[in-house]
C-alpha cells in the first residue's frame, strides 16, 4: 500500500467509532480469556452500530482496513473475523450464564462450534462439553463430526435403575454408544484384538470416556473362592467417585452378559473399593445392541451398570440430523420445536 493511498485510507475512515475499536484492541492483549472478552466486546460494539444505525459489511470492510492501518502488528482483524465476532455475540447475548464456558475455550474452537453447530442447543451442549473436558480444537471438530449432539439427544446412555439412582447425574458421564474410530481393528476382529487396539491408543480413548476417567489397570485380577478372574479394563471416575468396570464383547449383547459384569462389580465392592468410595458401575460395550433387550435385562439388574455400543465409523451426521429434526417435530407441543426428553417405550416405536 503506497503513502499517498494510506493518506488518503486514513482521512477517509479516521471516525471516532473506528478509534473506539483500535482503543479496545490496546486495552487487552492476546491471553485467550482477555483475547474472548476482546472479541466478545467488538462483536456487540458492531452488533449495535449494524442494530442503531444500519452498519452493514462495507463498514465493517472500512473498520478493517482501518484497524490494519493503525495496528499493522495485529492479526484476527480481517473483514470476515470481525463479522464472526459479531456472530459470537449474537448467538449468546440472551446466555450470559454460559460467559465463564465461553472464555475457557480458543476462538478457534468457538469457529467451529459457530460454523458447524446449528441449533442453539446443540452449540450449547458442544460449549459445555469441550470447556469440561477442555478439548482441543481437533476434539471439538471430531466430536461435532461424530454428531456428538444428535446422538444424546436420539439415543440416551440406558442405565440400570440402580445406577439411575446411585447418580442420577449418570447419563451425563457415559455414553450410548462410544465412538472408536481410532483404532486398528481387522475385520473381523476378536475381543483380544479390540482389547490390545484400546490399550494401544488408550490416552485417545481416555478422551472418548471423558475427562474424570482415571486409568487403572487392564486384566485386572479379582479372586472369588480362591479362583482368579480378570476385569477387561477397570477405571476410576472421579466425578462419581467410584470404581468402573468395563467388559468388553464384539458381539451383540445378550442377557447374560450382564451376569459377569456383575459378579465382577460385586468382587470389587468386597475386596478393591475403598470405605469413602461409592459402589463400583460396570458398563457393558459390545458391537451391536437391541434397544428392547437391554432396556429389559438392565431393569432386572440389581447392580448399577449400563450398556453401550462401541462404533468404529463416523456416524452419517446428516441422516442423524434428519431424525433430530423428525424428533423435536413430532415431540413439540403444538408445532413449536423443543427439545423434550423422549422415553425409552417411545424410543421402540
Amino acid at each position: 500500500m503506497t503513502k499517498r493511498t494510506v493518506a488518503v485510507v486514513t482521512s477517509v475512515f479516521a471516525a471516532p467509532a473506528f478509534a473506539e475499536v483500535v482503543t479496545l484492541i490496546h486495552a487487552v492483549r492476546a491471553v485467550n480469556t482477555e483475547l474472548i472478552d476482546l472479541y466478545w466486546r467488538i462483536g456487540e460494539y458492531l452488533h449495535h452500530r449494524i442494530e442503531a444505525e444500519g452498519w452493514a459489511k462495507g463498514a465493517v470492510v472500512r473498520l478493517a482496513t482501518y484497524i490494519a492501518l493503525h495496528e499493522p502488528g495485529q492479526r484476527g482483524f480481517s473483514m470476515q473475523n470481525l463479522w464472526r465476532m459479531r456472530q459470537f455475540f449474537e448467538a449468546y447475548r440472551a446466555h450470559l450464564g454460559l460467559s465463564t464456558l465461553l472464555r475457557v475455550l480458543s476462538w478457534s474452537s468457538h469457529l467451529h462450534i459457530l460454523a458447524r453447530a446449528k441449533r442453539p442447543e446443540e452449540r450449547k451442549f458442544n460449549l459445555r462439553l469441550a470447556a469440561e473436558h477442555r478439548w482441543p480444537v481437533r476434539e471439538v471438530a471430531r466430536q461435532i463430526d461424530a454428531a456428538l449432539f444428535e446422538r444424546a439427544v436420539l439415543d440416551p446412555p440406558k442405565l440400570s435403575t440402580a445406577l439411575s439412582e446411585l447418580h442420577p447425574q449418570a447419563n451425563q458421564h457415559f455414553k450410548d454408544a462410544y465412538l472408536l474410530e481410532f483404532l486398528t481393528l481387522p475385520s473381523p476382529h476378536s475381543e483380544a484384538h479390540l482389547h490390545h487396539s484400546l490399550l494401544q491408543h488408550l490416552g485417545r480413548f481416555l478422551i472418548e470416556l471423558g475427562r474424570d476417567f482415571c486409568f487403572v489397570g487392564t486384566e485386572y485380577p479379582v479372586q472369588v473362592s480362591g479362583q482368579d478372574f480378570a476385569i477387561d479394563l477397570l477405571f476410576f471416575h472421579r466425578g462419581l467417585n467410584c470404581l468402573v468396570a468395563i467388559e468388553l464383547k464384539v458381539t451383540a449383547f445378550a442377557p447374560e452378559h450382564l451376569g459377569k459384569l456383575n459378579f465382577y462389580l460385586e468382587a470389587l465392592d468386597r475386596d478393591v473399593k475403598k470405605s469413602h468410595e461409592n459402589p463400583a458401575t460396570g458398563v457393558l460395550l459390545c458391537a451391536f445392541k437391541d434397544a428392547e433387550v437391554v432396556e429389559d435385562a438392565l431393569s432386572r439388574t440389581l447392580s448399577p451398570a449400563l450398556v453401550a455400543q462401541y462404533q468404529t465409523q463416523l456416524p452419517n451426521k446428516q441422516t442423524l440430523a434428519a431424525k433430530l429434526h423428525e424428533f423435536y417435530a413430532l415431540n413439540a407441543p403444538e408445532g413449536v420445536v423443543g427439545s423434550p426428553t423422549r422415553t425409552r417405550k417411545a424410543d421402540r416405536k
